[in-house]
């Protein structure tokens, strides 16, 4: 067996995107964190999990490692700095987008990486941003904010600013992924619709007017969409936009995404990076830590028992 086929279980299979074979591995939501513990995000792990990722994607020969962002518990530098050790570990590039951790509160206690700062630490120096990964167009956006907006807010947006020039460069493409944090209505609705079941889970913040965005993507062909946020693997369809959220290596079912693009089409498959033992651990202790937390572990046990989400 390959360093693909061997990988995990199959997420989806998917018509598009297609191309030359392209190989990326899609981490999220590490949060990393080096001096708490406790919670669902399993904090004195976090930074284990990241390394065991890094150790299986280093022998998995992939072009590039992509992440939709949340790098650390909340933008504390000595968690970048434990970040980019564990990064240090791959010989291939990585491009993140700032998640809703990542952009900076005026409440921090601490001093905080500007957003340009996570662009030219974490991509290839600005956002968005539209890079070369094999045969595929990969397009970086930042949801999560800048500046002037959202820093006191953990939802999702993007600008008129970022919505032209997303235009103007899916108009140049021919293979377009899109890397970003929050997600679409179809995959954020399928957390709602959990409170039917597990009443007191509190809202999650989502993508705010998420519709402009969404008939952008759509206008100019973006064939895939990549995500994080929930901690879950999950897939929707939204203006006919196929999206895939990545489940989160800090907390049950602590795995990564290991993509393969050929000219049939492109599949992905869900990568543990925790044993047994840290898997049933780690779902105990998301279970028992808030109704909230319990319900998305429901759900990504649901989805694990579901697979593939997608069989096209």
């Amino acid at each position: 067996m390959t360093a693909f086929d061997d990988a995990g279980p199959v997420v989806a299979r998917l018509d598009e995107p297609r191309g030359d074979h392209t190989r990326f591995a899609v981490l999220a939501d590490p949060h990393v964190s080096t001096r708490e513990e406790g919670t669902s995000k399993l904090f004195e792990h976090t930074l284990d999990h990241l390394e065991a990722a890094v150790a299986d994607i280093g022998r998995r020969d992939v072009d590039a490692v992509l992440s939709p962002g949340d790098l650390t518990k909340d933008g504390e530098p000595w968690n970048y700095d434990a970040v980019d050790r564990a990064l240090s570990e791959l010989d291939v590039p990585f491009y993140a987008v700032p998640g809703n951790h990542d952009v900076p509160k005026t409440r921090d206690e601490h001093d905080p990486l500007s957003v340009d700062g996570f662009a030219d630490r974490y991509g290839p120096g600005e956002l968005p941003y539209h890079v070369e990964v094999g045969s595929l167009d990969v397009i970086g956006l930042n949801t999560a904010g800048t500046a002037d907006r959202l820093y006191e807010s953990h939802e999702g947006r993007v600008t008129e600013a970022t919505l032209d020039w997303l235009g103007e460069t899916l108009a140049e493409t021919e293979t377009p992924v899109v890397l970003l944090h929050h997600n679409l209505p179809a995959v954020s609705d399928q957390i709602d619709a959990h409170r039917e079941i597990e009443s007191e889970m509190v809202e999650i913040p989502a993508m705010v007017d998420a519709d402009p965005l969404a008939e952008t993507l759509a206008d100019g062909g973006a064939q895939l969409l990549l995500s994080g946020h929930y901690h879950l693997p999950a897939t929707g369809e939204y203006h006919g936009l196929r999206e895939i959220a990545a489940p989160t290596t800090c907390s049950f079912p602590q795995s990564y995404l290991l993509c393969e693009t050929t000219p049939a089409g492109t599949t992905i498959r869900l990568v543990p990076i925790a044993d047994e033992v840290g898997l049933e651990t780690a779902h105990a202790r998301r279970t028992d830590d808030s109704a909230t937390a319990k319900g998305l572990t429901a759900i990504a046990a649901a989805r694990l028992a579901s697979f593939p989400l997608v069989n096209e």
